[in-house]
């Protein structure tokens, strides 16, 4: 897998942790900013850094007692509730840039609850999948772009905080527009160079302009306001394997196994990237150990399972290799890539008709990615 396909995945995984992770620890931020309240840091944890809340206060917060219910209702997760309320105090106060600002937020924390909603109906394993639904991704990009035109609106009237430049970034992360989140998760440090979060999220924007040095420097940063992160961690180790420099990448990764071992909070990624560099170096042997831990951990997690039966295929261990791919159709059934792996799996284990079945998907699956979008009809 080269440098340049590995940061094209990691810009689509990263939605999904954008997602799963980043907002709810967001919504905090705006909560605690507002109450300049001091946060406790997840250190160890796999999960994207925290921000650091106090520090995410803007000058001018709202102070008018309509936008004060309004948050309110944010912290108690009832965003359309908050939405109309805010909508409704914008209407009436079209130049307030901290309502403009809120609903900005508001619209982006619903694409994570739908997320959320998403990841209960599908199991663990969604936020560790590449693929979304049709349906889901439309209403995340409209909803996305919604948010920016509120931010927009807002700083018209008002400069945004670094926390609102955060989350300006981060919708267009969501849009996978990465020199336009680089551009503002730069200025959001610039002004608050304390938020690990926010450093996190501009190493892996970086990563996925293959940025490598550049979003090393901005991991570095993030671990020295969170210490022992294993998501910067081993996203140090990425970077470093982009840089072709293997042994320090397999630190990183080793590093980021054994911080979170001593956490609750886990993520199979450090495991699979260390297997797969391994993968990459023609030793699926090694690779193999780290894969197991992976599947037996997160059983969910689609891409380990596919991992692993790549790596039992290419060591010719042929029924081992066919469990690992079913398993991995079975969780991710359209991944069109997947459906040709193991097609070449059965043929190699001479089932030409159960071979026949996978690739004749795997091309229905490819046409319809590559499909164009119908254009819609004049009413």
């Amino acid at each position: 897998m080269g440098p340049i396909f590995r940061a094209r995945v990691a810009s689509q995984a990263v939605v999904v942790f954008v997602l799963c992770c980043a907002p709810a620890i967001a919504r905090g931020a705006r909560a605690a900013a507002a109450q300049d309240k001091p946060q406790a840091a997840q250190t160890g944890s796999a999960a994207a850094p925290s921000a650091s809340r106090a520090a995410n206060q803007r000058q001018g917060a709202p102070s008018d007692p309509a936008l004060t219910d309004a948050e309110s209702l944010v912290q108690r997760g009832l965003l359309k509730e908050a939405e109309t309320h805010t909508r409704q105090y914008l209407a009436a106060h079209p130049e307030s840039a901290d309502a403009h600002f809120l609903l900005g937020y508001i619209l982006f924390d619903q694409i994570h609850q739908e997320y959320l909603a998403e990841e209960r109906k599908e199991g663990a394993g969604f936020r560790y999948n590449d693929t979304v639904g049709r349906t889901l991704a439309q209403m995340r990009d409209a909803k996305a772009r919604e948010s920016l035109a509120e931010f927009s609106a807002g700083a018209r009237y008002h400069p945004a905080s670094a926390f609102d430049l955060k989350i300006v970034a981060l919708d267009y992360l969501l849009l996978k527009d990465e020199p336009a989140a680089e551009k503002w998760l730069t200025a959001s440090v610039k002004l608050n160079p304390r938020d690990a979060q926010a450093w996190f999220y501009l190493g892996r924007t970086q990563y996925s302009e293959t940025k490598y040095a550049a979003a090393i420097e901005a991991f570095e940063q993030c671990l020295k306001l969170e210490p022992r992160n294993v998501a910067a961690e081993y996203n140090v180790g990425l970077s470093y394997e982009g840089l072709n420099q293997k042994p320090d990448a397999i630190q990183a990764y080793q590093n980021a196994i054994a911080w979170q071992a001593q956490s609750p909070s886990k993520s199979p990624e450090p495991l699979m990237d260390l297997a797969r560099l391994y993968l990459n170096q023609n030793q699926p042997e090694k690779a193999v150990p780290y894969l197991v831990q992976a599947v037996a951990a997160f059983p969910q997690a689609a891409l380990a399972h596919e991992e692993l039966g790549r790596a039992y295929a290419t060591l010719n261990k042929l029924p081992e290799a066919q469990k690992e791919l079913e398993k991995a159709v079975e969780l991710s059934p359209q991944k069109a890539s997947l459906r040709c792996v193991l097609g070449q799996v059965y043929q190699r284990e001479k089932m030409p008709a159960r071979a026949k079945i996978e690739f004749d998907r795997c091309t229905v699956l490819q046409n319809a990615q590559t499909a164009p979008a119908a254009k819609p009809q004049p009413h």
